[in-house]
């Protein structure tokens, strides 16, 4: 575009110009051909040179100047060097370094359209002509360079150049797996999308990067199964494309979610992913059944010497999750032998709901919750043989509910985690509930699941008194054996009665339960002739901790009281530990509501003792009637 006067410019052979006019402007046209000079001359210099006369300081200087000319906007010029086949041999040697700055320049949203036109046009020319060696590494150290959402937007742009170089490289086997490896630790920095929405946002393009890495990794996936030969390269190539695939059901397939399927469409990108990933593994000779019904046994399914020495370690969170993809969201389910029974099903899965349980991450403990639910409904009630039992996951997958029921801040894992326990509890044989009761009796330290348990025992107990042949294991001497784990204070009259009522309680109403429904003549479930024991070991120090108990809460309600007078703060102790100060009329109500729990406690004893002694009373009186 031309200058033009405006009417209030001076007449054009009126205009005084800047004494050094000439120079400066001769200097600035200098500046914008200089990036483009110092390029040309770099490869005419190289021109005449043998490709193995190339110094380093040759490489270092053509970095600089083809860098400048792309930040100072020369790129046309840039492409026209590029092009010329006088400059072919330079290109392949040197030209890799201008991959770094031709990246950056597409990744700038500020560059016009028409020049990343241009940018595009270099890099597929670079990525054509350069030596694939220095290109790999070169596009990986650029894949390694992004964090957060950059992260998505450099794998989705160099993914299919990045797959184009590696096929031009020999040693196929090493270039895929160092690739696969930068690829998954990039990916595994993004955050898991975890609701629907947040599915189809996207944010940081994990869904997208998931789907693009399964067009990336094929050709390799089918290079395996075209190649008959089984050569050494090949089986390399297997390896490395199997450590991708568990690795992939590790991060991001473990926590990931995956949409109902009503409501998915086929659009759920995780359920793709997932679904290839475990075709992947079939299809370079390691079918997902073989797979995970050998995980953990002493023959391996696979040679490779990293995932026997890390097996343990590593694969147990892929293997819970191939297991979880294929028994709940049914991925790839009709490849399985549709002879198994669900109890050998149940004792596959075992191992991986452990797995679940352990881990801290909501979805993951949902998953592990899910997978339990799924292969529990797949059986009877009853039918859990107690001998199950002898192996460890069905000892520590209840233990594992337990935990979560106890302490997991989610309420709806926290139930989830007490229907699961009581569906697992129904699957057991009586041998089995016994054996599980006294366990977690044992190792719960949890006053509330020592009451859920305790009412479990009541109510096999009924069972067993409602048949016409007695259960042994809730009757008799094996019941009273467990008994003696339920009609107890842990430390006797000085147990703390507020943290341990709910416990109480359940032995309370449970010990009442018997003396209504077992009579002395009959005593069917051992309870008279222990009930010594009973009273020395359970109500008589129960009696004492309730008046010891009631007598410091009713002292503390008083110095409250006091306190309020004066509208001083103070604190008070409850179940042993100082509450920090407080108002004194939120502090009557907590010391109020612990003498309301005393009051229950010592209403429902009452009412035991009450019902033992008519029974007791009852029973001497027939006896005498019939001597």
């Amino acid at each position: 575009m031309g200058w033009r006067a405006s009417e209030s410019s001076p007449p054009i052979d009126k205009l005084v110009l800047h004494p050094n006019f000439c120079e400066i402007l001769a200097s600035k046209l200098g500046e914008i051909g200089m990036a483009v000079e110092e390029l040309q001359s770099i490869i005419k210099r190289c021109q005449i040179l043998e490709e193995q006369d190339f110094k380093e300081e040759d490489f270092g200087l053509f970095q600089l100047a083809g860098q400048r000319c792309i930040e100072e906007g020369h790129i046309d010029q840039l492409l026209e060097i590029i092009q010329n086949e006088k400059n072919k041999v330079i290109i392949k040697n040197m030209g890799w370094n201008l991959i770094g700055p031709v990246v950056r320049c597409l990744l700038c949203k500020d560059k016009e359209d028409a020049k990343r036109k241009v940018c595009f046009l270099i890099f597929d020319l670079l990525v054509k002509l350069c030596n694939p060696k220095e290109l790999l590494l070169g596009l990986l150290e650029l894949i390694e360079e992004p964090s957060g959402k950059q992260i998505s937007q450099s794998i989705l742009l160099l993914l299919q150049p990045l797959q184009t170089v590696i096929q031009k490289l020999h040693n196929k086997a090493y270039s895929i797996g160092l690739a696969l490896s930068t690829l998954w630790n990039q990916l595994s920095l993004l955050p898991v999308p975890y609701s629907k929405e947040q599915i189809q946002m996207d944010d940081y393009g994990l869904c997208q990067c998931c789907k693009a890495l399964i067009e990336f990794t094929k050709p390799f996936v089918e290079e395996v199964i075209d190649n008959k030969e089984n050569s050494l390269e090949n089986e390399k190539l297997k390896d490395e494309l199997l450590k991708f695939c568990f690795k992939s059901l590790k991060c991001p397939l473990l926590t990931a979610q995956f949409l109902e399927q009503s409501e998915e469409g086929g659009n759920d990108p995780f359920r793709y992913f997932a679904s290839e990933i475990i075709g992947f593994l079939s299809a370079i000779g390691h079918p997902f059944p073989k797979m995970i019904f050998n995980h953990g046994r002493k023959k391996r399914t696979w040679n490779y010497l990293e995932f026997e020495e890390e097996e343990d370690k590593q694969l147990a969170d892929s293997m819970a999750s191939l297991a979880y993809l294929v028994f709940v969201q049914g991925i790839r389910i009709d490849q399985l032998p549709m002879v198994l029974s669900p109890l050998y099903l149940l004792q596959f899965n075992m191992g991986h709901i452990e797995v679940f349980l352990q881990r801290t991450e909501e979805s993951v403990i949902s998953k592990g919750l899910e997978l339990l639910e799924n292969s529990l409904l797949r059986i009877e009630d009853s039918s859990l043989l107690y001998q199950y039992l002898e192996i460890k996951s069905f000892l520590t997958v209840p233990q594992g509910l337990v935990k979560v029921m106890t302490l997991c801040p989610i309420e709806t894992l926290r139930k989830k985690s007490l229907a699961m326990l009581q569906l697992y509890i129904n699957k057991l044989d009586s041998q089995g509930k016994y054996t599980l009761f006294r366990c977690l009796l044992n190792t719960s330290n949890h006053s509330g699941v020592e009451a859920f348990i305790i009412q479990n025992i009541k109510n096999q107990i009924d069972m067993s008194l409602k048949r016409t042949h007695n259960n042994k294991w809730f009757t008799g001497p094996q019941l009273v054996s467990l008994l003696d784990l339920v009609l107890f204070l842990p430390e006797g009259a000085e147990t703390d009665l507020l943290q341990n009522s709910d416990r109480i309680m359940a032995s309370l109403n449970l010990l009442r339960y018997l003396v209504i429904k077992d009579n002395e003549n009959d005593n069917q479930t051992g309870l008279w002739t222990e009930l010594g024991n009973i009273e020395n070991n359970f109500l008589k120090p129960l009696h004492i901790g309730l008046n010891m108990s009631k007598a410091h809460y009713e002292a503390e309600i008083k110095n409250s009281q006091e306190a309020q007078k004066s509208k001083d703060l103070c604190s008070i102790t409850v179940g042993g530990e100082e509450i920090p100060n407080m108002p004194p009329e939120m502090q009557l109500k907590v010391l109020h509501s612990a003498l309301f729990t005393f009051d229950l406690i010592e209403s429902v004893l009452a009412r035991v003792e009450e019902l033992i002694e008519i029974k007791t009373k009852s029973t001497s009186e027939e006896n005498i009637g019939i001597k």
